[in-house]
């Protein structure tokens, strides 16, 4: 497959050869637990970067394998400051975001030579693409304020930019073929992202998506409508959504979006259970099963998602 000249139009590409929506992945940390792995830690799924690398690069097969066109790396709770805090240098801590991003293109590089092999002459296979993770400030404190948007009153633009611009850099920097912002849960991080791709003039393509605990605001009490405006404003952002939020939800939210943005809407929710942040585990309410999550699927491609995954206890069974 040729690949667009235009790296900001790829993700349109992938959309349109997909025949309209593209599948995404669905849990990284889940189907690391199912394999085996205690990332019971601040780092969470990025643990694993250090200790088991090779169960990265299994699980990211299996989401490809199950036909997923859009692979996330393991970078979401993966930051310096994070790193540091567990004795790991500055420079060391850059080479494990690089190697978030090196295990993810190996996968799929190696995924696609198969695929090319399998298909026979004069047949060409959709290569996947890679995002590169980025969690919220509130994923860093791994304190679930990620899921409140609650940063505190001393919390300042010029604060959480600081704290995202070297990440930002340096996966940019690694060759993913896109940024994914996750479980974005207030405008003022949203804004810090805005002006940080703008300031740093970053040359990849970036997806933006809100996490939502009601179906109208974002996490902290945000308009989501004025969230999914203020990433429409930027260039540099091509998709927007929804991530890490009950699927009955969903519907809503991009009814919600469609209103403010003509970019493709990129959703992916979580299994509906909750998180207990106090206990560090995901919490039964109103979970469900992935054959109940399949069937909101059309419901959702029909009301205009383009790109359409799973988050949170979802798995490849779930999502692809």
């Amino acid at each position: 497959m040729l690949r667009a000249s235009d790296p900001f139009k790829l993700l349109d590409e992938v959309v349109s050869q997909a025949g309209g929506c593209a599948v995404i992945d669905g849990g990284l940390a889940t189907q690391l637990e199912h394999h085996g792995a205690d990332i019971n830690d601040p780092l969470w799924s990025a643990l694993c970067l250090i200790t088991m690398p090779h169960l990265i690069k299994k699980v990211h097969s299996e989401y490809l394998d199950a036909g997923a066109k859009v692979i996330t790396t393991a970078s979401y709770q993966a930051t310096l400051q994070g790193f540091q805090s567990k004795g790991i240098p500055v420079e060391e801590g850059e080479a494990l975001l690089q190697q978030s991003v090196q295990l993810a293109c190996e996968v799929r590089d190696d995924h696609w030579e198969r695929c090319q092999s399998a298909s026979g002459p004069g047949l060409q296979c959709q290569q996947a693409l890679v995002a590169a993770s980025i969690g919220s400030y509130g994923a860093y404190l791994a304190d679930g304020s990620e899921y409140s948007g609650n940063y505190g009153p001393d919390m300042t633009l010029q604060m959480l930019k600081d704290f995202h611009r070297r990440r930002i850099q340096v996966l940019a920097e690694a060759g993913p073929d896109l940024l994914a912002f996750e479980t974005t849960p207030n405008k003022l991080e949203a804004q810090a992202y805005v002006e940080l791709l703008e300031e740093e003039n970053i040359g990849i393509p970036s997806w933006l998506s809100f996490n939502s605990k009601d179906g109208i605001n974002v996490a902290s009490g945000d308009s989501f409508v004025e969230c999914v405006s203020l990433a429409d404003s930027c260039s540099k952002i091509v998709a927007v959504g929804i991530n890490c939020t009950p699927p009955r939800f969903i519907h809503g939210l991009i009814l919600l979006a469609r209103k403010v943005t003509t970019k493709p809407i990129v959703i992916y929710p979580n299994s509906g259970e909750s998180w207990d942040a106090e206990n560090k585990q995901w919490v039964p309410s109103t979970g469900v099963s992935d054959t109940d999550f399949v069937s909101y699927v059309l419901e959702w491609e029909e009301a205009g998602a383009s790109l359409i995954g799973g988050c949170c206890r979802t798995t490849p069974s779930t999502s692809c």
